[in-house]
């Protein structure tokens, strides 16, 4: 499309040319260039409200005349779109809160907190996609104001920092919002704060917490992933307080009933006739898209803050990158979403209107597919709707839906497990040998303290799971033994709701689970130990594919680099990634995918991945992380000297030094104490690996760590034949390679 043709096809474009032509021209003029910021974007001092309306409206109107205009002739693309509109509001806001807070405070004075005395800032929260800086070209703005304490201001005309705040809020939704001569800059949609419209215009930091705590429901979560503040220096504390409400601290499966219900909301809404030719709230819409994906870092983000995103295109490349959306269903979802928000832009071009509604009549369509880049308006349609069928597929399989039949004899058996003729001939026909004793076993449970203090979801849930897990293990080689297996695990994460929510609403967990425990008890011991590790079985994809040590690596880093500062967390996040790599080489060795020599190779790479970052971890926290790499060396002796480690093996161990300062053997002492500790404790995230120092020189009666000197001293002049013996297979681990 040309210019002359892009300006037919806007009204809004002729609009302006008809109203203010100079404007109009120096537009035209400039059409060549990205709009600069923020140098395009200054404006004069105000001389009173009335004037900064008028500017910020003028603004507006550059901004989009020439965003539109370089749109619709091709010159820009759909992010340069996005983020002239969202810098539009994020200036725009910034401006008008500074200079009413301003003009506000000549009359009643600096706002000041009752609990700090310092000075106090209205903070503009940019929600949705303002928030996740993705605008549209006729957008409304959301918005939540918030100021961290309640107090009074200073000054001639004392007010409660409540009502400053207050008025300040209302003045910045006039200024934004209201229609004026020259038009609006944005509309404004408050209802996303504390209580909606029903509530107060702005909230205390300690308000803000209390109702999130008290009242926030999972639509809740849903909006404020994507907030994001403007406005005021406090940011970072109110993202503090914000993200434990979002991001719940491991994998979230408990929102999934509530996530479930916004679904089912969303899909009955999208499928009414009014709204079929919505592309953003009809079926295959924007919407649906955005959903997806906020909802997936909903579930997944507490436990991996690389989710943690704001942004749908952003959080598509980061679910695809961590293995939560195949490749495949994420380069759908991501050319729909570009074309459906071109479209989007497209229909709001033509009036300024914030639509979404496809036209009806024909040279509409005509005009609108011309502008989307196509001949007709058959050839739009189809791709169109290729796109919006690929979206609602992808919609639809979100949330599978959870099997809620069972097996009504295996259910009357774990509702009333009571031994009679018709329960013990059942189980017998489905191959479990001792029926007598599965019974007791099932009566103990329900009886069991554990269970009967589960709360009235979590009952539920565990017992929509027994009759379920009983099927499963029928169709196992050893009905009996599995189902035991089973239910031990079962009983374990009971008292964690998110785990039995995940078993609840992944129904194809459960035969892989089965098969699982079916092939190895020393397999199912090691999941009941450590449940977190349920989660792998979510994707058999990535379960089942050999692992690449350098992605091992690159994995391991990122997870640590998202708890910096937390060296209680790093740890705990070390322990969990090495419980999920050992567990991954588990399924695979069970399924038959690997040689008993490369799964030594892996599990003996792995334990020197581990080493090694523990050996990074432990120097940074008694150096600091800048400190320079010591002069330390990780020696392996044993199966892990020869890559020769089992499941169960320990790791034989010697720490060696080469430093000539006479600080240096009580420094990297406490270093090689501080690792054994990280590697050999029992906490709640479970252990790394029992270690073995006896090999060290002098044994267990010998020091924890030798010098490269004394090392060499002691294997030439005292070292036993079956030392000697042992170096056969030691080898550098990790640490300082010149070592």
């Amino acid at each position: 499309m040309d210019l002359r043709e892009a300006i037919e096809f806007s009204g809004y474009a002729g609009r302006i040319r008809a109203a203010k032509p100079e404007l109009f021209a120096s537009v035209v003029e400039s059409i060549d260039t990205a709009f600069a910021w923020p140098a395009d974007a200054a404006l004069a001092e105000p001389r009173n409200a009335a004037d900064l309306a008028s500017q910020l409206r003028e603004l507006r109107q550059r901004i989009m005349l020439r965003t539109l205009l370089r749109d619709l002739t091709c010159r820009a693309n759909l992010a340069e779109v996005l983020e002239n509109m969202t810098r539009l509001a994020d200036a725009a806001l910034r401006c008008v809160v500074a200079w009413h807070h301003r003009w506000l405070v000549e009359t009643h004075g600096e706002p000041v907190g009752t609990d700090t005395g310092t000075g106090q800032e209205l903070m503009v929260v940019g929600m949705g996609k303002l928030g996740g800086r993705e605008l549209n070209v006729s957008s409304d703005v959301d918005l939540v104001f918030v100021f961290p304490e309640d107090g009074a201001t200073v000054g001639p005309k004392n007010i409660s920092n409540q009502e400053f705040f207050d008025r300040l809020g209302r003045r910045i939704i006039a200024a934004i919002g209201d229609t004026t001569p020259d038009g609006f800059v944005f509309r404004v949609d408050m209802r996303l704060r504390p209580y909606g419209d029903a509530g107060p215009l702005c909230s205390s930091f300690s308000a803000l917490e209390q109702y999130l705590i008290a009242q926030g429901r999972t639509w809740e979560r849903y909006a404020w992933l994507k907030a994001r503040s403007l406005t005021g220096s406090r940011g970072d504390d109110l993202g503090g307080l914000v993200a434990p409400f979002v991001f719940r601290k491991y994998l979230d499966y408990d929102a999934y009933a509530g996530l479930r219900d916004v679904h089912r909301q969303i899909r009955e809404q999208g499928r009414r006739r009014d709204y079929a030719r919505n592309i953003k709230l009809g079926p295959g819409g924007i919407r649906e898209i955005e959903f997806i994906v906020q909802a997936l870092q909903m579930v997944r983000g507490g436990r991996e803050p690389a989710l943690r995103v704001r942004g749908t295109l952003p959080a598509l490349e980061a679910l695809c990158e961590r293995g939560s959306l195949p490749a495949a269903a994420v380069s759908e979802l991501r050319v729909a979403y570009e074309f459906l928000r071109k479209v989007e832009h497209r229909m709001q071009y033509r009036d300024d209107a914030q639509t979404h509604q496809l036209p009806e009549d024909a040279a509409s369509r005509q005009a609108l597919a011309r502008a989307s880049g196509f001949v007709d308006t058959a050839s739009f349609e189809a791709v169109l709707a290729d796109h919006r069928a690929a979206v609602e597929r992808h919609f639809d399989a979100l949330f599978g839906e959870a099997s809620s039949e069972g097996d009504l004899e295996f259910e009357s058996i774990w509702l009333d497990p009571t031994l009679d003729d018709a329960h013990y001939e059942s189980l017998r026909a489905a191959g479990f040998t001792d029926p007598t004793g599965l019974i007791a076993m099932l009566a103990r449970v329900r009886q069991g303290s554990r269970y009967l203090q589960l709360p009235i979801a979590s009952r539920q849930r565990y017992d929509a799971l027994v009759p379920q897990l009983m099927r499963e293990a029928a169709g196992t080689r050893e009905p009996q033994a599995v189902f035991a297996r089973l239910l031990a695990l079962l009983e374990t994460v009971s008292g964690r709701s998110v785990y039995l929510a995940l078993l609840v609403e992944h129904p194809p967990v459960l035969p892989r689970l089965a098969h699982l425990m079916a092939a190895s008890a020393w397999a199912a011991d090691y999941l009941t130990r450590h449940p977190i590790l349920l989660d792998e079985l979510l994707d058999s994809r990535a379960l089942l594919s050999e692992p690449s040590w350098d992605e091992w690596r690159r994995e391991l880093d990122a997870q640590l680099a998202a708890q910096a500062g937390d060296a209680e967390r790093q740890i705990d996040a070390l322990r969990h990634f090495q419980h999920a790599q050992t567990f991954r080489l588990l399924v695979q060795d069970l399924e038959g995918r690997l040689s008993i020599e490369r799964l030594a190779d892996h599990l003996s790479a792995l334990a020197d991945i581990v080493l090694a970052a523990t050996l990074r971890l432990c120097w940074s926290q008694m150096q600091g992380p800048a400190a320079a790499p010591p002069p330390f060396a990780i020696i392996g002796y044993g199966k892990l000297g020869g890559k020769e480690l089992g499941y169960a093996s320990d790791l034989d161990l010697v720490f060696l030094f080469e430093d000539n300062d006479d600080t240096a053997p009580a420094r990297y002492a406490r270093l090689a104490q501080r690792i054994n500790t990280a590697l050999s404790s029992m906490t709640a995230a479970g252990r790394l690996y029992d270690t073995d120092l006896r090999l060290r020189p002098d044994g267990a009666s010998g020091l924890i760590v030798s010098s490269l000197d004394a090392f060499r001293k002691y294997q030439r002049e005292h070292a036993w034949t079956w030392e000697h013996q042992a170096l056969t297979r030691a080898r550098f681990v990790a640490g300082d390679t010149r070592m």
